[in-house]
């Protein structure tokens, strides 16, 4: 059985420096080491909820 489910490529943009710990965090569980690093994750509502929490640091494109 094909996987169906869709892919979200997300890129970190706006640098964490000042920002609050569970955002730090966020980016961190993400994937994301350091800026303008892109990374693959499935589309699925707890990565939706994590992306919507740094949304004003990362860009996020469909796969």
């Amino acid at each position: 059985m094909p996987n169906k489910e869709k892919n979200l490529v997300v890129t970190w943009k706006r640098s964490a420096i000042g920002r609050k710990k569970d955002q730090k965090a966020t980016i961190a569980a993400l994937g994301l080491r350091r800026l303008n690093q892109t990374v693959v994750v499935p589309s699925n509502p707890v990565m939706l909820g994590m992306i919507k929490k740094v949304e004003h640091l990362v860009e996020v494109t469909e796969e």
